[in-house]
């Protein structure tokens, strides 16, 4: 009778479950780590979009008359912003590309700018990405 006892212990739960629920343990972490990468990433690029420099050079673009011509109306940003921002204070730089479009084309705004009190821009220029023609935003 002894024999046919041990025959029926009960095996614990992860000895039953362990086909299931390792994978599913795995995958989760996988899912949690993207998640966190993608929140990672969408908070810088929104802290970018939000900045001085962003807006300011984003209006000189949309407000140029050559650029309309060339991108059409309603330009808007076009994907992800990259390149750096540092601020310090009353005091700061910024470096970075927009792919922007319209409704004629596409293109990339370059932004170099320091801040000392408000943002001076060094270098804002718009490359049109079908004509592969420069547009000097600073030059009125």
């Amino acid at each position: 009778m002894e024999d046919s006892n041990s025959e029926h212990i009960k095996k614990d739960w992860f000895t039953r479950n362990w086909k299931w629920f390792v994978p599913t343990g795995c995958l989760s972490i996988l899912v949690l780590f993207g998640l966190f990468i993608a929140g990672i990433f969408f908070g810088v690029t929104s802290i970018m979009k939000d900045s001085d420099a962003y807006k300011g050079a984003m209006t000189e673009a949309q407000n140029n008359k050559l650029v309309i011509e060339k991108l059409g109306n309603k330009i808007e940003s076009d994907g992800m912003v990259s390149g750096s921002i540092n601020v310090s204070n009353n005091t700061g730089n910024c470096d970075i590309q927009i792919p922007i479009k319209g409704s004629k084309g596409t293109g990339t705004l370059f932004v170099v700018a320091t801040k000392r009190g408000k943002w001076k821009y060094n270098e804002l220029s718009i490359y049109i990405e079908k004509t592969e023609e420069e547009i000097d935003l600073l030059q009125k």
